[in-house]
Parts: structure tokens; sequence; C-alpha cells
């Protein structure tokens, strides 16, 4: 029993991470239709920034502040040197983000070497119980740090003007356009959203597993697969499907073992494609 509610504890810890990632994908996809395979390493950047300016003496809330300004102008930076550029080709900006990530991953390496590091949280050595479950303080930051982002994420997109522009985007381009919506910035605004996002994941992360310039390929990869079987394009289901794939994830190391990690997130999505190709909570095909 304790075993059971251990797991499910950790898979609920990595199942919110990897929502969150999913979210950061969606709330590109929903404006854009391009699906962003550089979003793990925007992820990645951001922390490594972050952590160094720890190690420089910023502080914890200074290495939290400058990764987040990184993450929004990172995300300023890709659609204004990428996005823009490839406008009208949803496909074609998909498969650019391929060689951006690979990209930023150079970035990393020449930057801050292929050294991990790690930033000390704020509860960082201290450990809760909860119903006879271990859970670390950096797991508690995780949980709810998400459950802040996700309640201000949900006010923006349903009672700001921004978040009206964002789904009239994302339902109607053309008509958001005759509505004197500015699609660009839209656009624009969506990614450097999505980075800072991102870069609020790998804050969070980084004081539970060690950061370096490959970390975010994990993330990504789990953060996509966490949008298909939540349903792409639905920012509830986004996250929903991150805890789904975290906890059978956690559940199968725990009881089959680790080596079948990866293996369990890829037979799900192809579940989800088989028998339900909308997602769980997306619409299905008539």
């Amino acid at each position: 029993m304790e075993a059971g509610l251990q797991f499910l504890v950790s898979g609920l810890v990595i199942g919110t991470i990897y929502g969150l990632a999913a979210i950061a994908y969606t709330t590109i996809f929903n404006v854009t239709g391009v699906i962003n395979f550089a979003q793990g390493d925007m992820v990645m950047l951001p922390a490594l920034v972050g952590i160094a300016g720890f190690e420089a003496g910023a502080g914890y809330a200074g290495a939290v502040a400058l990764a987040l300004l990184v993450g929004g102008l990172l995300g300023a930076l890709i659609d204004w040197a990428v996005v823009a550029r490839l406008r009208g080709s949803a496909l074609r900006t998909t498969i650019a983000t391929i060689g951006l990530g690979i990209v930023l991953q150079g970035v990393a390496v020449l930057v801050f070497g292929t050294e991990a590091a790690t930033l000390p949280g704020p509860l960082e050595g201290r450990q809760f119980h909860v119903l006879g479950a271990a859970l670390p303080g950096s797991s508690l930051v995780v949980l709810a740090t998400a459950a802040v982002l996700v309640g201000g994420l949900a006010l923006l997109f349903q009672a700001s003007t921004i978040g009206l522009a964002f789904r009239a985007c994302a339902l109607n381009p053309y008509a958001a356009r005759l509505s004197s919506i500015d699609i660009a910035a839209m656009r624009r605004l969506a990614f450097m959203l999505s980075g800072v996002v991102s870069a609020i994941i790998g804050v969070i992360v980084a004081p539970i597993t060690l950061m370096q310039y490959d970390t975010g390929i994990a993330i990504g990869i789990k953060g996509f697969v966490a949008c298909i079987i939540g349903g792409l394009g639905n920012p509830l289901g986004a996250l929903v499907g991150g805890v789904f794939l975290g906890v059978v994830e956690s559940f199968a190391t725990g009881l089959v073992g680790s080596g079948y990690k990866s293996v369990v997130a890829f037979v799900l999505l192809i579940g989800v494609l088989l028998l339900r190709p909308g997602g769980l909570l997306g619409r299905q095909a008539a």
C-alpha cells in the first residue's frame, strides 16, 4: 500500500512537469499551428543561465528572475529569427524547430560546457509525508508552482482580453485579423509566454535532476507525448495527459523496472493514436 502511494506521489510530480511542458507546446500550437520541437531546449537554456546566475551570487530569487527573463527573450528571438520568416507554412516552421533545438544545445555546450549542474531549491533538504508517502521539498515546490501557474494561465486564457485574442487566433485566424487583432503580435506573445513557462519548468526541475545541454530532450519528448495523449490544442488535456503519463511511468518503473520507462510513454502514445486519435479530452473525428 505504501509503495503504491509512493509511486502515485512520484508520478504526480513528474507528470506535472510533463503537463506544464505540454501546456507550453499548446500555447504556441493554438496561435500558430506550429509544433515547437525546440520546447525542451527552451527549458534547458534558461535553467542553465539561472544556475550560472546563482553561482555568480545572484541568490535563488535572482536566478529565477534571470531564467524567466531569458525564457521570455528566447521565445521572442525564436519568433523573430525563425517563425516570422517562415510564416504561412506551419509544416516548414515545425521542421525548422528541430534544427533550432540542436542549435540551442550547441549554444549551451559552447557557453556552459557539458558538465551537469543543479540549482538548490528553497526547500532543499526538507521532506514531508503524505499518507505515508515521502514528498521531498523540491517536489512540493513543483506541485505548488504548477498549481499557481495553471491557475494563472486559466485566468489569462479565459478572463482577459489577451486570452480572448489568443482563442480567436486559434479558432479562426482570418476572422481575428478582420477584427483588428494583430496576429503577429499574438504569435510573438505566445512564444514569449511559452518561453516563460519553459523557464519556470527549468527552474523547478533543476533542484530535482541535474541540468545540462541535453536535459531538455527528454522533457520535450514527454511533453509532446502528453500533448497527444491529452488532446493537441487543449490546455486542460495537456495537463491531464502529462499527469496520466507520469503516473503510469512511475508505476511501470516501480513494478517492472526503470528500463521500461521510455517504452511506456510510446506504448501509450501509439495506443491513444489507435483508439482515440483526438486524445483523451480532444475532439474526435466523426
